[in-house]
């Protein structure tokens, strides 16, 4: 039987967190698999993920040397099965109980993409002033670029038909996934469905990965992006 959902997990040194996310998402009453990719960890989080794909709904995908997010995604596309996939970071930062909201969006047979939106949900806390403008300014470049008109453009919840994900030509490595797949799926015309999502926000020192010249990087491939011939 084809799981409705597919979520999609890149993983790197994320051993005190994944444990569990995955169990919060295996908790949820929907049809779900569940693809960890291992990006190449350094700590326990290959291990753990071994441990809990004792459940037959969960699929591990490993190599030896970190890649990138968008690297372990793309390997991750191979692997789903889903009606529709969903990424999901290993760290406990969003909430797999917004999945729901997040699917019935698709009842709507014309929405292909939903993205989970941290701004229209008022009682989500501010992340640090720097990272909370970088994805503002993020926002409003791939609005002004590609006639989005969307209020989060770097969310993790970023879900699609499975179909339309993997007919996208990705070659993103690191965390320009997220403007890379924004941009591809703009410019083929394809709206961008958005539902408040809930958010809590994690610190430097608590293993957030994202630094400031992934601002730049994004920012390059929106540019990049807009003007390139597919």
């Amino acid at each position: 039987m084809v799981p409705k959902l597919s979520v999609l997990v890149p993983a790197y040194n994320e051993a005190s967190t994944i444990e569990a996310l995955v169990e919060k998402v295996l908790g949820l009453d929907i049809d779900l698999e569940v693809v960890i990719v291992n990006d190449g960890s350094t700590d326990d989080t290959l291990e753990i993920a071994e441990r809990l794909a004792a459940d037959d709904r969960v699929k591990v995908v490993s190599y030896d040397r970190n890649r990138g997010k968008g690297a372990a995604i793309r390997e991750g596309i191979g692997h789903v099965s889903g009606k529709f996939v969903i990424i999901q970071d290993a760290d406990l930062e969003y909430d797999p109980n917004d999945y729901a909201a997040i699917l019935r969006e698709f009842e709507d047979p014309d929405v292909s993409v939903v993205y989970g939106s941290r701004r229209t949900m008022k009682s989500n806390p501010m992340s640090s002033l720097s990272f909370f403008m970088g994805g503002v300014t993020l926002t409003l470049i791939t609005n002004i670029l590609y006639r989005t008109g969307i209020t989060d453009e770097p969310t993790c919840y970023k879900a699609f038909r499975t179909e339309l994900l993997k007919s996208l030509p990705l070659k993103c490595e690191g965390f320009e996934f997220c403007p890379e797949v924004t941009a591809k799926v703009a410019k083929r015309g394809i709206r961008i469905r958005e539902v408040p999502i809930h958010y809590y926000p994690r610190l430097k020192s608590e293993g957030k990965k994202i630094r400031a010249y992934h601002w730049f990087e994004a920012v390059g491939t929106l540019l990049s992006e807009r003007f390139r011939k597919d």
